[in-house]
């Protein structure tokens, strides 16, 4: 399977894709230029690229968030001036103008929104703050709701893995229902953080299939025998199940015709309205008319952005793809606050505790199946930013002007030559983790299971902090390579890894994922992948290209390739602590039910 790979093979470390980005700071010579605007957990990003996807220039805002508990909320109208201060930064530093961009994408966190009759924010915090109207992503206040719809084993259901997550959209909506009445019923609009996006930008209600299909039971496969992704009007939505809502408690939504969900959805790229509108355009700083895409889930942009970042066959003709049959073997990695695991295929695929399988909800006419980690850029600095040491090496680090994780990487290789070790891996031997500090998204479809640390000890010291955080890493590989044995179990093909995001910028995070899952990781040339999807969403709505798919090899480009050790010492080393990975969950579902035992 290795000599197969697609990838080229020149490196075993990661050094980022250079750019000159001088010859490009005055941009008025006709030169067609595509936006991408991602909103994260923390800021707000715009990134502008040119008509071969590269970056042109990027700027960022810092965006307010509220965390109590397992309540994380945070403020539309907050995150859209944090919007407009980044497009308004990158267009100014990179001296471009409002004729220069030719079409706009958005992506975001699947985060839910509430507005009222005259689009203001209606809270949804029980502090009854009006500012605090969206319910973040990682918000786990609908455990309960979410236990209770997953009971009612809804055939609607089997296409969300069997089950759904609190991080889902009708359990957080239920919630408000039961516990914020006067918000339930003033709220005139319930939509996807994306889709507001969308909407504060043209005016236009239509909602994305990506998130409609992923994060709100939408059932895309209705229109499959209605919709082309050639069609170039939004189709009524007749993918809702009325009984699912009304058997969940939600019959409301049924009775308005779904109008607070959603009436008009579409695919990924369509143009929407007539573009940015007057008021948009302004704050912006941007033409009024400028093409605006139907938008993305964050991660699911990421996976347009990375997905056809591969060398091209030998003979195949500039911009050619290598086909689907190769791009459904692929899974991409969007590694940020949390991983999103994205393969797309031409069959539905029903794999347990796994999201999906959705239609049409990243690549247009395709199934794409979702697997992921509530947990992973987060838990890393959880557990980094607890340990004794941090402060200390935090500061030496600034003072080295390195991050802390460089920091930590140069400790490990340090540490390895001291002990004089065959291979880096191996300091964690007496350490071994469970990541699920905030649940298990997949395979196991698990939010009450929780993180485990074996062979912790008294020691303060930057070392000990160092063998942690690798034995930390080394577990989110091992979580990785489980989903891709499970999904592999249920028909899927996946032989190749790509990853982005902020955590694939960690030589030493991806060499792990690499050696552990016994793949190659490529990386894509450009860093902000993120970006990219949403700039190449602006793209197809420009009619620059007739598809998401062509724009995405005409703009996807390959960057470098991280192999897995050859060395048959480390596959055992690796394969005994996954052993011990797998024991660790099961442990404690065993304790879980001792316990509960213990208490009736």
């Amino acid at each position: 399977m290795m000599e197969s790979s697609p990838f080229l093979r020149n490196s075993s470390s990661i050094r980022q894709p250079k750019y000159d980005r001088t010859t490009l700071h005055n941009v008025s010579d006709g030169r067609q230029l595509f936006l991408g605007v991602d909103v994260g957990t923390g800021s707000a990003r715009a990134g502008v690229f040119d008509g071969e996807g590269k970056l042109v220039g990027t700027a960022n805002s810092p965006i307010q968030i509220w965390k109590d508990g397992k309540f994380v909320e945070q403020s539309s109208t907050d995150i859209w001036l944090a919007i407009c201060t980044a497009v308004k930064s990158v267009c100014a530093k990179y001296r471009l103008n409002d004729y220069d961009i030719c079409g706009i994408g958005f992506s975001a966190t699947c985060s839910l929104v509430a507005i009222g009759t005259d689009d203001s924010p209606v809270s949804v915090s029980k502090t009854g703050d009006a500012r605090r109207n969206v319910i973040v992503w990682m918000d786990h206040r609908a455990e309960e709701q979410a236990e209770r719809i997953n009971a009612s084993k809804s055939p609607v259901l089997q296409f969300a893995g069997g089950s759904l997550s609190p991080e889902h959209q009708a359990p957080k909506l239920l919630w408000v229902k039961e516990n914020l009445e006067e918000s339930w019923a003033i709220a005139f609009r319930w939509m996807d953080l994306s889709d507001w996006l969308t909407f504060r930008a043209t005016g236009d209600d239509t909602r994305s299939l990506c998130t409609t299909v992923c994060k709100w039971t939408y059932l895309g496969h209705a229109h499959l025998e209605q919709m082309s992704s050639k069609d170039s009007v939004a189709m009524k939505a007749s993918g809702w199940d009325d009984l699912f809502w009304q058997e969940i408690g939600l019959g409301d939504l049924v009775e308005s015709g779904y109008s607070t969900i959603g009436r008009n959805v579409a695919f990924p790229g369509h143009p929407l309205g007539l573009g940015l509108s007057h008021l948009a355009a302004q704050e912006l700083g941007l033409k009024e008319g400028t093409p605006v895409a139907t938008s993305l889930i964050d991660a699911h942009a990421g996976g347009i952005g990375t997905l056809e970042s591969i060398p091209r066959s030998p003979g195949a003709v500039s911009g050619a793809s290598d086909g689907t049959d190769a791009l459904c073997q692929r899974m991409v990695l969007v590694c940020g606050t949390s991983t999103c695991h994205m393969v797309v295929s031409h069959e539905r695929h029903f794999i347990p505790g796994v999201w999906g399988p959705f239609w049409s909800a990243m690549v247009p006419e395709l199934w794409l199946t979702e697997g992921g980690q509530s947990a992973t850029g987060a838990l890393l600095d959880h557990i980094v930013e607890t340990h004794p040491a941090a402060p200390a090496l935090a500061n030496r680090a600034a003072h080295q002007k390195l991050s802390i994780y460089d920091a930590l990487n140069g400790i490990l290789e340090d540490l390895a030559a001291e002990k004089n070790l065959p291979f880096q891996s191996a300091l964690t031997k007496d350490i071994h983790v469970l990541p699920d500090f905030n649940g298990n998204r997949s395979p196991l479809a698990d939010p009450k299971s929780r993180g485990v640390v074996s062979g912790l000890s008294l020691d303060a010291s930057p070392e000990d902090l160092a063998l942690l955080y690798l034995a930390t890493v080394q577990s989110i590989a091992y979580g990785t390579k489980h989903l891709v044995e499970h999904c592999n179990a249920h028909g899927l093909k996946i032989d190749t890894l790509l990853a982005c995001g902020g955590l694939s910028k960690n030589k030493l995070y991806i060499q792990e994922h690499a050696n552990i899952v016994g793949f190659p990781v490529g990386l894509p040339r450009e860093n902000e992948a993120v970006l990219l999807g949403a700039a190449v969403l602006g793209a197809v709505a420009a009619k620059k290209y007739s598809s998401v798919r062509d724009a995405m090899v005409a703009l996807n480009a390959p960057g470098l390739v991280v192999e897995p050790s050859q060395d048959e010492r480390v596959k055992k080393y690796h394969n005994a602590k996954y052993e011990i990975f797998r024991s660790l969950y099961e442990q404690q579902v065993s304790y879980r039910k001792t316990m509960a035992e213990a208490l009736t």
